[in-house]
């Protein structure tokens, strides 16, 4: 009787070569963005009016709130915090293998978000003048909003990956099978 093998986590370095390429992905959109599309004037129709591509930086964090805040505030906000943040979330990917902390579909959800986090430190590090944000999608008046707040890759990282980490927390053994990992068989089931 073959026995099936449990959901196990990935090995704790294989995630952070997930977040390392979506880390490059967002860094080098951010550079062509930059070379390319001229700073607050320059847009690039994608689809219609609907999606288009164009040029801003923001120097506060999720729909540029608290730019106006002291520059020591936005240091630990908006720094600092995120900084330990990241390395905590590194160290549980890190560890979950030798203390089970967490199944393999959760690694990656929180690879996801390590990458995105990652790239928006880089900006703040590297770009004084502010985050490269560049991706603009119309919403057509939801939420007494025409257009959604810019946003770029790193932030679609870190949203895209808390959704599916909450995600996880409801449904732990559905996502599990997505990264090969099977439940365990129990007596009674049928081969």
């Amino acid at each position: 009787m073959d026995e099936i093998k449990e959901n196990k986590p990935a090995s704790g370095y294989k995630p952070l070569i997930l977040s390392a390429v979506l880390l490059a992905i967002d860094q080098i959109s951010k550079a062509i963005v930059v070379a390319k599309i001229p700073l607050y004037t320059g847009k690039v129709s994608v689809i219609g009016d609907f999606l288009t591509f164009i040029h801003v930086r923001n120097t506060g964090i999720a729909f540029s709130r608290g730019t106006g805040l002291p520059d020591a505030v936005k240091t630990v906000l908006f720094i600092v915090v995120p900084l330990v943040l990241m390395a905590v979330i590194a160290y549980v990917i890190i560890q979950t293998p030798k203390k089970k902390w967490l199944t393999g579909y959760q690694q990656i959800c929180l690879a996801i978000i390590l990458g995105g986090g990652v790239g928006t430190l880089c900006d703040r590090f590297f770009r004084p003048e502010g985050v490269v944000d560049w991706i603009s999608v119309k919403i057509y008046g939801l939420f007494g909003m025409e257009y959604w707040p810019t946003f770029n890759i790193s932030d679609s990282c870190v949203v895209v990956g808390v959704i599916l980490l909450i995600i996880s927390l409801f449904l732990p053994e559905a996502p599990n099978s997505i990264f090969g990992g099977k439940k365990k068989k129990e007596d009674g089931d049928c081969e």
